[in-house]
């Protein structure tokens, strides 16, 4: 997304930034079942592998020892799964999502999996949290930051609940940094991935937002500033996969 004069760029459209959560609400209520699939098109299946590093970059302790995770935008409970299944018996996880659709379709999950009082899922706001100041050891967001529609305010509202030495760990989508493979991902990106939403799920124009919100976020060390600005220390990121995807690292100190 790219933001002029008080507008955000959704898709191939206009739209006021005000208007925009509105919008993104539409396009996960339309997806929320078919989610996974979204995943699987828009990274050929890698997002497995991706969200594996992200885990391991939590490192959930393996004991006992109480270990408190939020995980920002995972309404399906993907990552918070994974990271029960890294951690020991001491670890939860509160996955907060805006969108009631992703949430149902977690806690169905959940229950399927006997978790439910290991994994909580709560309806909220990135950009405006209800948790108290420095609640979580660690916050995480799996390729959702993008369409929170005020960044900076969710990047404050994740520093402000982490507990000092807690880590900020933020996965998404980037800019592929290898010739060749930049064109063919375009090519994949924006030609292919709409036209096999549209034949698998029915839904192009949700497909083609996700695609086009991954041209408009922002650069690698363009969001690690950002980053910084919330007062994260220590920031740093790493491509991955010739820069189809980024995982950055903040900390509270």
């Amino acid at each position: 997304m790219a933001r002029r004069g008080g507008q955000t760029h959704f898709g191939y459209e206009s739209v006021r930034l005000d208007d925009k959560q509105g919008r993104v609400n539409d396009v996960f209520h339309s997806v929320a079942r078919r989610y996974d699939l979204i995943n699987d098109l828009m990274s050929g299946g890698l997002h497995r592998a991706w969200k594996d590093a992200l885990v391991m970059a939590v490192n959930p302790p393996k004991s006992d020892r109480p270990f408190t995770l939020l995980d920002l935008a995972g309404g399906t409970g993907d990552v918070a799964f994974r990271v029960v299944d890294a951690g020991g018996a001491g670890t939860r996880v509160t996955v907060c999502d805006i969108n009631a659709d992703m949430l149902a379709v977690g806690r169905e999950r959940a229950a399927q999996r006997g978790l439910d009082g290991v994994v909580a899922f709560d309806e909220g706001n990135a950009e405006q949290l209800h948790y108290s100041d420095r609640s979580f050891d660690c916050v995480t967001v799996a390729f959702g930051i993008r369409n929170v529609p005020r960044i900076e305010r969710a990047l404050e509202e994740a520093y402000r609940v982490l507990k000092i030495g807690g880590r900020f760990l933020c996965l998404e989508f980037s800019s592929v940094d290898v010739p060749g493979l930049d064109v063919l991902y375009e090519l994949y990106s924006f030609q292919l991935i709409p036209r096999v939403g549209q034949a698998v799920a029915g839904d192009r124009e949700a497909y083609q937002y996700l695609v086009e919100s991954i041209r408009k976020f922002p650069k690698p060390n363009v969001f690690a500033r950002m980053i910084e600005a919330a007062g994260f220390r220590r920031v740093s990121f790493t491509p991955m996969t010739g820069g189809v995807v980024a995982l950055y690292s903040g900390w509270r100190l």
